[in-house]
């Protein structure tokens, strides 16, 4: 054993060799853009003791690699050299000059047109290293407020659906224009619905645009905490002057400025000093302006100024467009069946969808790339199919649509045709078929109808979501409960 790593240490080319075609192979299976952004920085380090180290240039980047990436790199290195028992990732700083003077930079990459694609994509993200201006750029001192941007967040992979239109339209408005007719821009939603997907992309297109724009984005909880730093070390007038000095401010998930009335009082002061001097402003939250609780009503009064725009639950045919990409991303041959079959069980959220692919897809490859079937998926992913079949029943759907709509269960389940009726029981046919397995004629049953009734109701709602924003957030109120 110590002869053959004595020897693989003499040998630097054909370990280099042997990772160049590692190299190849990640890129052929995960796609271009995931190995640019994550696989390409990577470099070879040492060997010893049959454990080989791969650098990583940041920690950020060394977790992401080794939640998605280790066990396929290790099965490869296996194949490649069997002296390797072990691959670790170590941290190594990576030389800027050599960064920014490098052609294969993510950062000259983003400045050229972007791919045509419009998908959504969430998960596979590129790497906070290369994005992050505060470790590039921190000469400029508004950079230092900004949080990282991912680069997988952009326009061009969103998908756009009936569900997300508008919002996306509003997004795409504000990032081309430095002039619109609405400021603030209020996007909310519910969790993994692509609001911060949108925000991340508006930034990323006015840098890209106009390099000389100061954009800052960040969380409302990165928001409270500086005003607390500031707080702190006596240092308020140097905040005040950085916030209201930038050209465009995002401020995402700003529902945790919740009863944080001193940071609420900075914050609308602030707001009212951008949008006097004609700057633009990008709020996120998972709430309307409205509807948020524990926000001062002056600064509820400045939120919905502008234009509000939200994002509704994602529908079937946007779910199945996010799973065929993602699959063709990762290099995953997905039967149409389990693909449809995915998309109609897991509706909660993106962010799970995507998971349950990575499930099946890691279970694929590490049994040699085991043909992925509707009974494997079915088995890999059986614990979380069971707690979504387990979290709702069809008589717990109809007791909370009765109860939100105040009509008993008795009048859901009867011939009535009054809108008062009729309409909440479209709303619980649609959240049943939406949240249980059960068949549309198992659906009818509940509700003493046929199957083409149920599938009428499901239709009916999926179009009034798009077109009445207040159904759509009574609808989205009731799925919600319903899943806790």
């Amino acid at each position: 054993m110590a002869m053959a790593e004595e020897a693989i240490n003499n040998n630097e080319f054909s370990v280099q060799d042997q990772w160049g075609q590692i190299c190849t192979q990640l890129k052929s299976e995960f796609g271009e853009t995931d190995y640019d952004s994550w696989l390409k920085p990577l470099s070879i380090g040492s060997f010893n003791d049959g454990v080989m180290n791969i650098c990583v240039p940041t920690t950020f980047m060394k977790n992401w690699v080794i939640t998605h990436y280790s066990d396929r790199i290790h099965k490869m290195w296996a194949q490649k050299n069997p002296e390797i028992k072990q691959v670790n990732f170590v941290v190594q700083t990576m030389n800027i000059d050599r960064f920014r003077n490098s052609d294969s930079s993510l950062l000259k990459k983003i400045s050229t047109n972007p791919t045509p694609q419009n998908l959504y994509a969430s998960s596979y993200m590129p790497s906070n290293k290369v994005v992050n201006f505060n470790e590039y750029q921190r000469n400029d001192g508004w950079m230092q407020l900004s949080a990282p941007l991912n680069p997988a967040y952009t326009f061009d992979s969103f998908v756009v659906g009936k569900t997300n239109e508008f919002a996306y339209a509003a997004a795409r408005k504000v990032a081309e224009s430095r002039n619109v007719s609405f400021n603030p821009l209020f996007l909310y939603s519910g969790v993994g619905l692509g609001k911060t997907h949108l925000m991340h992309a508006i930034a990323w297109h006015i840098r890209r645009q106009d390099p000389s724009r100061n954009v800052i984005y960040l969380s409302a909880e990165q928001f409270l905490y500086k005003f607390v730093k500031a707080l702190r070390y006596k240092d308020t007038a140097a905040f005040k002057e950085q916030f209201r000095s930038v050209d465009v401010l995002m401020v995402d998930d700003v529902q945790f400025m919740s009863n944080k009335e001193s940071t609420q009082e900075e914050f609308f002061y602030t707001f009212n000093s951008l949008i006097e001097e004609g700057r633009q402003i990008i709020i996120s939250a998972d709430k309307s302006p409205s509807d948020l609780d524990g926000i001062e009503a002056r600064l509820k009064s400045r939120l919905n100024s502008g234009l509000v725009a939200d994002i509704h639950p994602t529908d079937f045919d946007l779910r199945l467009g996010i799973l065929r990409y993602k699959a063709k991303q990762m290099g995953v041959t997905l039967p149409d069946r389990v693909a449809e079959f995915l998309a109609q069980k897991i509706t909660s959220n993106i962010r799970e969808l995507e998971g349950s692919l990575r499930r099946i897809a890691a279970h694929s490859q590490l049994l040699s790339d085991r043909e992925i079937t509707l009974d494997m998926t079915q088995d890999v992913l059986k614990d979380m199919l069971r707690s979504i079949d387990r979290k709702t029943t069809i008589d717990e759907i109809q007791k909370k649509v009765a109860e939100y709509f105040n009509i008993s269960v008795k009048e859901l389940q009867s011939s009535r045709r009054a809108r008062t009726v009729a309409r909440p029981r479209q709303i619980a046919m649609y959240l049943a078929k939406l949240l249980t397995s059960r068949s549309l004629p198992e659906i009818g049953r509940k509700f003493d109808r046929d199957h083409t009734t149920v599938m009428h109701a499901v239709r009916k709602v999926e179009e009034l979501i798009v077109e009445d924003t207040s159904l759509a957030e009574n609808i989205d109120t009731l799925r919600r409960a319903l899943e806790r």
